[in-house]
This record gives C-alpha cells, structure tokens and sequence, in this order.
C-alpha cells in the first residue's frame, strides 16, 4: 500500500512499530509537518537522520527505512518547540520526495517483511530474547520488571515482541535501525540478542567498577573530596560572577546616563558582586540589571516629518477617518516648526470596529516611528503600569516600560488601547498612575515601581483608544484631546469593502481578483441585512466568509463568479437583520424617533394610546429611569399649553396615557426621546396623525425648549436607510450639519428647532 505523508527527520531516535514514544520537536519545518498531520488522518511518517549534526536535513540526509506513526498528542511548549506522544504502527519504504516546503512529505511504500509464523523456533527465539531483556533490564534500569511484564503479556509473536523491546531499550540509535531495516522477525531477534548481551556486560563491567571504586573511598577522603568539590565550585561561582559584574560595568560606562542613574545602577553592581551565585538575592539582582540595560536610554528612530508623505500614508490605509487625518497631519506640521517638540496626546473615541488601533499602526508606519500597542481592557492593578518594587518575588517592570524595552528605541508610538475599560480596586487606580505617563510636563522623569530610575518618556508619542469616553476618569480626560472616530454609513462602508476588506480577504484567501465580481448592491445588502455596526468588523468577516464559499467553488472547477444582490443568499443564507422602514401612512399616536446605539444608529417608533379613565400615565417598553422622566416632563409640557394645542384642559383628570416603546425586550434610556414622546402625546390627544416621513431627536424641558444631543451623524444614517426624508433636530446641532457625509445632507432635509411649537408645526397634519 503506498502512502503520501508529511515526514519528520529525527536525530538519535528511531520510532519501532508497537511502540509509544514522546520526543520533542523544536525545528520549524518539524512542527509544521506534525500540524498537517494533525490537521489530518494523524499519520506522519518518523525517520532517523543519517547524521544527527545535519541542522537542515532534506531527503538525502535520512535512512531509506521508516516508520509510520499515528500521533496520539501534541503539546505546544515555549519558544516555539513541541511535544509529542505517537505510537510506531509498521515499517515503510521511502520512494520519493512529494513535497520540499513548507515541510518535507514523502511517497513510501509497506516494508516487505518476512510473515512471522507461530513454529515452536519462533517460540523458543521469544523466550531466549525475553530472559536477555530481563537481564539487561537488571543494569540499565530502563523499565521495571512490574512494567515489562505488563507491556510484553499480551504480546504473542515473535516479531512484535523484538520491536517492542528495542523501542523499551537504551540502545544507540544504530543498532535500533538495523533492527527496524531487518525483516525477518527471527533474524532480527537474534541481532537484537547479540546486541543485548554485549550491552549487559558492559554494564555488568561499569556497575562492578562503580562498586569497587565507592568501596575503596573511605568515609574522612569522601568528605575531604566533597569539601574540597564545595570550595572548588563556591571559587568558580565567585569568579563567574565578578566576570559578569565587569561587563555590567562597561555596558554602564558606555550609556549616555546622568551622574545620579549611573551611580544607582553601579550601586546594584557591586550589591550583585558579593552576592552567592546560587542565592535567590542574586537571581533578582541580575534579573535587575539586565532590564536596566535593555531599557532603549538614548536609541531613537528618524522621524518622517514630510507632511505630503504622511498624508499619502494615511490615505493608503484608510478611507474616510478625515477628522483624525487632519489632525496627525497638523501635529506633524507642529512637530516640523517646533523641531521636535511633543504635541498634545491624542485620544481616538467611537466604536468598536471603526479603525481606531488599526490608525494609531498607520501613524507610526507614516512618521517612522517604531509601534508598540499596550492593551489596557481589565487593567485594574496600579502595579500594572508602574510595576512591582524589586523586593517581591516574581517582581517586573510595567507595561509602559515593558513597552519600551520591546520598542528597543526611545520614541516608538505607543497606543493604549482601550483606555476606558481600566477599572480600580483595592490595589490602587491605574487611572490615576496614568496620569504621570500622560503628562508631558510630569514624564521627563517617569519612575517605574521596579526600576526605581527616572526614565524620559517625553520622545514618546502616545495614542489612546476608547469607546465609551464616560468611563474615563475626568483627571485623565483632561490631559488627553478627544477626536471622535464616528460610524461608517452605508455608502462609506461600500468604498472601504472596495478598496480594503475585499482585496484584503481575496488576497488571504488565495483568490485572484480576476476571476469574481462582487456587485456594489450586494455588498450595500451586505452592510444593511447581514451585519448591524458602527465600524466594519464584522462585515470583513462577513466578506471573509464570502470568499470562502467562492473558493469551494474555484476548487471544484468554477472559472469565475459573480455575486450579485440577488443570488448573494444563496453564499451567505438569509439575511440576519432588518431595518423598520417608515410607516406605510400617516398615523395618530405614532412618531419615529432616532437612537444611538453601540452599533451605530436606530430608529425608535414611539406609540401613545389615551383612554377614558382617571389620569393614570403608563410608560412600558422597558424605559430607563431619564427615559421616563422624559416622558412625564413631555406630559407636563402638554399639559401647560393644552388650550393652544386644543385639548381639554382637565385631560390629566379624565383620561389614562399609556406611552410604548417597542421591542419590549431591549432596555432603552437617554433623554433624546424627549420630544418624540411629547410629539406622540400631542398627536394622540389632538387627534392629528404624525408625518410619516417624518423623524426627530432632541431633549425637551418643562417650558418646552428642545436641547441638544450627541450622535446626530449614526442617528440621520439610520434615518435614511429607513427611507425618511425629514429629520426634525435641535438648534444646537446645526453645526454638526456641515459635517455631515454629502450621501446623507442631499437626501435628508434638516430642520433646526429651538421650541417644541416647531417640531409640532414641522411633525402634526394641519
């Protein structure tokens, strides 16, 4: 039976079928062959090398006879290397190499061995091979008895048996191939035998010689012999470490330091140096030294400060984000005028998805600075960012200057990301030791808890990223300036699965961009049915999954594919979200409002019923606390000018409103409700029906004024994709108008409003 499996070239091991052996595996072309083995059936074939110092081994460099293996597990260890257990199955032939990279895969062949059959020589072979075994057994120690016979019980013919004792055996590993290459099950228990035997005497030799050698000691030699061992080794341990304090000192000599950080650091060397060698003192002494000399003290990278050169850069990598462009390139126009001189801190809000980190990776690679990402999601130790003191056990320096030895220079771009997600216990608040890294009037001198050195962070170039810019403590707010990275509509979106995600992911996938069309409407449904977001995360893997499924057929033969809005079901399934489209009528009772959400913006129906009762007001849909108070300020609001308005003035005594905001399920709160919920109650007690293509946002006071609110850009997106033409807003926010995406200010009209007079002027029929 001829087989075609990945191969693993083995030194000073040879794997012998019916046994179960674990090795480790450090070579990479070695961990990539075991990872397609075990992506597959399991199977890899084990082979030893002809000469085990051949660091690269190809085909050439191994023996013709192998062995098939089944891997039962593996363990992925540190630095990279691996541990396996497999167990040997039969002997196979190698024919030819099938494969060279990533890892070498071989065709080969069943071994042509000699049946072995059950005659009374076989039987007697077995018991003469097994007594020898035990004897060997008796030196070498490899295996108890307890453990051999149980390993050898059920094992009943010749062959079997010989193979598995050689795979028990301490045997050099030549001896164990010219087992695995003889065929014959009787001839190979007898080599084995004779190979036994003469490795038995030499222990028989070896252990007689140690026990003569122990003998002849007596007990006053053996403690002088000991003590002077001890002396010898404390001599050589004390000179180890003056040799290695001497080169601490030259490596101090030659950093450009202050006076007051070399003396320290010269300090610690001569602490080390009267140390014992085999002390945990030493350990941490050492341990010390090295961070302090790995710190990037005076090292620093070139900085690009070409202004047209950084703006085509971020160009490159990013569609849209103009804000944050605009902003990097100003702060490298200072930077150019200043010669050098650090700018104010950066911090990068708005959802998650929305190309914040990815930013912060195409500023460093624009301005030529190294890139180093500290990820601050859950940090809630202070120990965190200034480290442990030196004393505790399993002390290390913060991540700031953790960063800074990875950066290997003095002014990378360091991004914190996710900076709002820091939280505080008892073991201090981060948020607050951030405070000195920030500040770049405080950060000249930055103290690490475990360095206990002043360190200049002020070359550095910090970016911050967050998502909820509630959550970051005031203090540290103030040091940072807010750069708000807003949702992508639609539109937007279609021009970035254009020129990044779809490239980005054919490329991945293998896919040349000749042989697929993706139309622009089926990746407008894309963004509007199958993925609800602010950024385009999700919709990337969307597109990933696309070109999967196109690949399955470019495997099966297809020449080329177009997908289109049509058939894009038929590749991703049914559509998994929807977006309530304005109502089909005019309506009493009934208003569209807009909201923000995590994901981006939505529209919100707000419904009023008034009923004969006793002026009892209910609110349901699962309405935060502000949300309701929204609601019983609209009421009163009413109320105040029912004669205006028409309404009988004793309603609140005479009828019962009842105020529903669907989807019942998902909590809502926030006060740009407000006059939603007052236009609905107007509506229901007038008795006028709402413009349906009407939407509003804004907060309502008790005398009526409507205020500003946040997110008016993700709130109109949602608007239009729901097909209204008219979004009423506060007056405040007129000016967030001018920044609005030209695909939303020409097919919406914005009305400003000051007073709930004119959103019921610009909302109710007549």
């Amino acid at each position: 039976m001829s087989y075609v499996l990945p191969m693993v070239a083995l030194r000073n091991i040879v794997i012998m079928p019916h046994s179960t052996v674990s090795f480790d595996v450090l070579r990479e072309m070695s961990i990539k062959a075991i990872d397609a083995a075990m992506s597959g059936a399991r199977e890899v074939i084990l082979v030893a090398q002809i000469d085990p110092g051949v660091e690269k081994p190809g085909y050439d460099d191994v023996f013709n006879i192998a062995t098939l293996c089944r891997i039962k597990q593996m363990v992925k260890l540190p630095r990279g290397m691996a541990r396996v257990m497999v167990e040997g199955i039969k002997r196979v032939e190698l024919f030819e190499l099938a494969l060279h990279e990533p890892y070498m895969s071989v065709i080969a062949d069943d071994y042509d061995e000699v049946p072995d059959e059950q005659s009374i020589y076989n039987a007697a072979m077995a018991r003469s091979l097994k007594s020898t075994f035990e004897e060997y057994v008796k030196y070498s120690r490899v295996i108890t008895m307890d453990e051999l016979v149980n390993r050898t019980l059920k094992i009943k013919s010749l062959g079997e048996l010989c193979d598995c004792l050689v795979g028990i055996s301490n045997m050099d590993f030549r001896i164990k191939q010219e087992m695995l290459e003889t065929a014959d099950a009787y001839e190979r228990a007898q080599g084995f035998i004779s190979a036994l035997s003469y490795e038995t005497e030499l222990l028989k030799i070896q252990a007689d010689i140690t026990k003569t050698t122990r003998e002849k000691i007596e007990q006053n030699q053996r403690d002088y012999f000991l003590r002077e061992e001890k002396k010898v080794i404390e001599e050589e341990l004390g000179e180890g470490i003056e040799n290695e304090a001497d080169e601490y000192r030259q490596r101090v000599e030659a950093l450009n330091v202050s006076e007051d950080v070399r003396e320290k650091i010269m300090k610690e060397i001569s602490r080390f140096e009267k140390m014992a060698g085999s002390s945990a003192d030493s350990a941490v002494s050492r341990n010390y030294l090295d961070t302090v000399l790995e710190l990037p003290w005076e090292e620093k990278t070139e900085e690009n400060l070409d202004i047209d050169n950084v703006k085509a850069i971020l160009d490159e990598d990013h569609y849209g984000l103009e804000k944050v462009k605009e902003r990097i390139i100003e702060q490298m126009a200072v930077r150019k005028l200043t010669e050098g001189r650090q700018g104010t801190l950066i911090c990068l809000a708005g959802p998650p998805g929305t190309g914040k980190t990815s930013v912060a990776k195409s500023i460093a690679r624009a301005v030529g600075r190294k890139y180093v990402r500290i990820s601050l999601g859950g940090v809630h130790d202070e120990a965190e960012i200034r480290g442990h003191r030196k004393t505790y056990i399993g002390s290390m320096p913060g991540r700031i200057m953790t960063g800074m030895i990875s950066a290997k220079v003095k002014n990378p771009l360091m991004l914190l990301d996710e900076i709002d997600k820091m939280g505080a216990d008892i073991k201090g608040d981060p948020a607050s030791a951030m405070l000195e890294v920030l500040d770049y009037e405080q950060n000249k001198s930055f103290k690490d808890h475990f360095l206990d050195l002043p360190f200049d962070l002020s070359d550095v170039m910090f970016i911050a990223t967050a998502n909820d810019v509630s959550r970051i403590p005031r203090p540290l707010l103030d040091r940072m300036e807010l750069i708000e990275v807003n949702g992508y509509t639609n539109l937007e979106k279609l021009n970035i699965a254009k020129s990044y995600l779809i490239p980005k992911q054919a490329k991945e996938n293998g896919i040349d961009g000749k042989r697929f069309e993706i139309t622009d409407d089926a990746v407008m449904k894309i963004c509007g049915e199958y993925t609800r977001e602010a950024g385009v995360r999700q919709t990337e893997r969307v597109i990933a999954a696309l070109m999967r499924k196109m690949a399955r057929k470019f495997a099966d033969g297809q020449r080329s594919v177009k997908v289109s809005a049509r058939n894009l079901k038929d590749y991703l399934g049914q559509p998994k979200y929807r977006f309530d489209m304005m109502n089909e009528k005019n309506e009493v009772g009934i208003v569209r409002g807009l909201a923000w959400t995590a994901v981006g913006g939505d529209t919100l129906s707000v419904e009023v019923n008034v009923m004969d009762g006793s002026g009892k007001t209910q609110l349901t849909g699962q309405l935060g606390d502000v949300m309701q108070e929204s609601a019983k300020t609209a009421i009163s609001y009413i109320r105040s000018v029912s004669d205006k308005l028409g309404i009988e003035k004793d309603f609140y005594k005479t009828k019962d409103i009842h105020i529903h905001v669907p989807e019942g399920a998902v909590p809502k709160d926030g006060p740009s409700a407000g006059i939603t919920m007052a236009t609905a109650v107007a509506s229901a007690l007038t008795g006028k029906a709402v413009r349906r293509d009407v939407a509003m946002t804004g907060e309502i006071t008790l005398r009526g004024r409507v205020l500003e609110i946040g997110g008016l850009k993700e709130k109109s997106a949602a608007a239009l994709r729901a097909g209204i033409s008219t979004v009423i807003i506060p007056d405040g926010n007129k000016r967030d108008i001018d920044e609005m995406p030209e695909e939303i200010k020409s097919k919406i009209k914005f009305v400003p409003v000051k007073d709930m007079s004119s959103v019921l002027s610009n909302s109710l029929e007549n």
